[in-house]
């Protein structure tokens, strides 16, 4: 979506919108380290993001793959800065060429700063002088397809100080094609406001969106103050000098002052704020949180499906995917990011069968052996492997190998439940409550446009012993809406489903569309994720030393217990499922595992070999489906 658009809109609505920029780290940790951070930062609602261009082009290649990544696997929308140091038309021609790849629709065009090592700005040969000359060869060459952003400067620049030369030129650019204007950083908002007026009275009448920088440190913002020549007024130096070497108290006062500040151009009709992150996000958030921008708990949602939307090129249709991959969107837009079309409407001939290899970015498990196993610690037992579960469904751990983030508030129906189940040595992996009917402004399992009810099945997928297998599939045969698939590392799959399509366990009606059906549960992607889901146990157990008890328990538990995912597709049933496992638990959980023993209400289970083959349970047959 174009800037220009968010931006019209939010001036219609009266609601302030507002944005972060990023630049590309110089390591590869810190790389992983601003994903992270970009990750977590969606869920404060920014309405775009922007990545810089390096001085020079230097980091050229890696601002267009932080584009690709923030917009295709954290489904935010992108702008990607463009400047012309160092850019012959070949490579700019390249950048736009990703851009467009990535599903970028916004440019913004600057001149750019000279490189470190020449003292005054030149054009390479075959490049562009000006910010001008660029937005007129992106408009002649891609006409209306990029949104173009381009710079003011309402304390002046570097290389020009007079007002009214800098007011032409701005005027130019926007003749040019330029849609919307961010301005450097400032403080003293009495001379930005003013600058507005001026922009206006020159006929400039796009969106101005201020350039926003948050205190950090007190050397820090007198840096960057002395770095663009910005003024900084004398109330906001009688604020911050008392505590100037405290940083804590320094970030509180900076917050109090940035936001006085953003509340007055608020109050002047600017509903955009642009924050210079400097890849950080606590001094942001906390201005953001002072002027209540923040979604708090409890707010309506606006998820336009159950799921995070990829902005790529050719993603933006799709509205179906796997619930398995739940906890890991960045794993399965990994595994499918060379499919040519996305599933949408029903899971149609759309979908590609052919999941990307396991060793693809962003699918192993993440972190180092060291910081996992200080997460996680030396699980010697399955009582403590039941623990590291249960830790996390009670919030001390923020994640699991099969858990990127956190538990939501989701699973407070089932939570109980879920940590019982854990306790009695049955590992959960992936859940959903059953949801019959609740309003799509629901603050929890809301989803969609307005006016709408959402529903769900109740499902859950969880590793369970290899003893305990045949009597929880038993049981599973005793309930005709229940539909399960089971398999272990090295075995075929069980499943008593009537075929290999999908199975919708997530749904929403919605006024004047057809129903939608954004989460399924099918064949041929339960075993990708099956190789997935066992690959990351496998890494877990490689974090501790070969032949550690450690190591020798998770290797077990990964060969040779099943992975198991449940359906109730009665969704008016909201304990169905957990039913299942009355009685069901590992016996002796601080033993070895090689003598554990299960148990199903006080007596040994039937063994797992009556798996083998065909079997009938209850008149229901259970075929194998092969891999």
């Amino acid at each position: 979506m174009h800037i220009k658009d968010k931006l019209a809109e939010a001036h219609r609505s009266g609601k302030p919108v507002f944005s972060f920029e990023f630049f590309p780290p110089k390591t590869a940790q810190g790389v992983q380290n601003l994903y992270d951070r970009m990750d977590r930062m969606h869920d404060l609602g920014p309405s775009f993001v922007d990545v810089t261009w390096g001085a020079g082009g230097s980091s050229s290649q890696l601002t267009c793959e932080m584009v690709h990544v923030a917009q295709t696997v954290y489904g935010l929308e992108t702008c990607m800065h463009l400047t012309c140091t160092d850019m012959a038309k070949e490579k700019v021609d390249h950048a736009l060429e990703e851009a467009h790849k990535a599903g970028c629709t916004n440019i913004l065009a600057l001149r750019g700063d000279p490189p470190r090592d020449n003292e005054k700005w030149q054009a390479v040969e075959g490049g562009f002088r000006y910010a001008l000359d660029l937005i007129t060869y992106i408009k002649e060459k891609y006409a209306d397809h990029f949104d173009i952003g381009v710079a003011g400067y309402p304390e002046g620049c570097d290389d020009e100080q007079d007002p009214d030369v800098l007011m032409s030129h701005l005027k130019q650019k926007i003749d040019a094609g330029g849609t919307f204007i961010v301005t450097q950083m400032f403080y003293d908002v009495d001379n930005f406001l003013a600058w507005v007026d001026k922009c206006r009275a020159n006929g400039i009448t796009v969106p101005i969106v201020p350039g926003i920088m948050p205190i950090h440190t007190h050397a820090a913002f007198l840096r960057r103050a002395n770095w663009s020549n910005c003024k900084i007024p004398q109330h906001w130096t009688d604020a911050l000098e008392p505590v100037k070497n405290d940083d804590a108290a320094v970030r509180e006062v900076g917050k109090g002052l940035v936001a006085e500040m953003c509340r007055r151009m608020i109050a002047h009709g600017i509903m955009a704020l642009h924050f210079y992150t400097m890849n950080l996000a606590q001094s942001t958030k906390m201005v953001l949180d002072e002027l209540g921008m923040i979604p708090k708990e409890g707010t309506p949602t606006k998820k336009p499906l159950p799921w995070r939307q990829s902005l790529g090129l050719s993603r933006r249709e799709e509205d179906v995917r796997p619930v398995f991959w739940k906890n890991r969107h960045k794993s399965y837009v990994a595994r499918t990011q060379d499919w040519d079309e996305f599933p949408n409407g029903r899971w149609g001939d759309s979908r590609s069968p052919a999941f990307g290899e396991l060793d693809a970015y962003n699918i192993g498990l993440k972190g180092t052996n060291e910081q996992n196993i200080k997460l996680w610690g030396k699980p010697e037992s399955l009582r403590d492997i039941a623990d590291i579960f249960t830790r996390f469904l009670e919030g001390d751990l923020n994640c699991l190998p099969w858990s990127e983030a956190p538990v939501t508030d989701e699973a407070a129906p089932i939570k109980s439940d879920l940590i019982d189940l854990n306790r009695r040595g049955l590992l959960t992996i992936t859940s959903q409550p059953s949801v019959n009917g609740v309003k799509s402004s629901d603050a929890v399992h809301g989803w969609g446009p307005p006016g709408g009810y959402v529903y769900q099945k109740a499902y859950l997928e969880l590793l369970v012993s290899q003893s305990l297998i045949a009597e929880l599939i038993d049981r599973i045969g005793r309930h005709e809406s229940m539909t399960f698939y089971a398999v272990a590392k090295d075995a075929e799959l069980r499943t008593n489903a009537p075929s290999d399509g999908p199975n919708a366990v997530t749904w929403g009606v919605f006024p004047g569309k057809e129903i939608v059906q954004p989460t399924i549960v099918e064949t041929i992607s339960f075993l990708a994720w099956k190789d997935e889901a066992f690959r990351l146990g496998t890494d877990w157990a490689n974090c501790h030393p070969a032949g550690s008890p450690s190591r020798q328990l998770i290797e077990d538990i990964m060969n040779n217990w099943y992975l198991i995912n449940i359906v109730d597709n009665d969704f008016h049933s909201t304990r169905g499922i957990f039913d299942l496992f009355d009685g069901l638990q590992v016996e002796d959980l601080n033993g070895s595992l090689d003598n554990i023993k299960p148990l199903v209400n006080g007596h040994s289970p039937k063994p797992v070999a009556e798996l083998n083959g065909t079997y009938k349970a209850s008149g229901h047959v259970y075929n194998e489906v092969l891999n």
